[in-house]
């Protein structure tokens, strides 16, 4: 079973993703900001990442460097409101493997976690 780390620093958010991946078999840990991911990622070792672009404290783009700088091959899609294109374009290029635009759906969430556990 494959492991995906939620990260939103909106509870529900967290919730939505958390209960959509479980309901479809995977194990879900979820943070509330990106320096609980970056532990939470280091302790639990996922085999996936969602992260939010805007957070408090530590953005998405900084959680994203750090993770990949602690791990080249992290598998992270980031998460998006819209309007934040440059900001997807640099988490790409960064490292991000795709990315999902709020408000989403369901079948679009779990072909992002597909694409990048590809």
């Amino acid at each position: 079973m494959s492991k995906i780390l939620v990260v939103d620093d909106a509870a529900f958010m967290r919730m939505r993703c958390t209960k959509m991946l479980s309901d479809s078999g995977f194990e879900v840990a979820e943070a509330a900001d990106g320096n609980e991911a970056l532990a939470k990622y280091r302790e639990l070792k996922p085999d996936g990442v969602l992260l939010d672009i805007t957070m408090p404290e530590l953005d998405g783009l900084a959680t994203l460097k750090e993770l990949i700088k602690m791990d080249p091959g992290a598998r992270v899609a980031m998460v998006t409101a819209m309007g934040q294109q440059s900001m997807v374009i640099e988490a790409l290029k960064t490292g991000a493997r795709d990315f999902i635009v709020k408000p989403f759906d369901a079948d679009r969430v779990l072909a992002a976690v597909k694409k990048i556990m590809e």
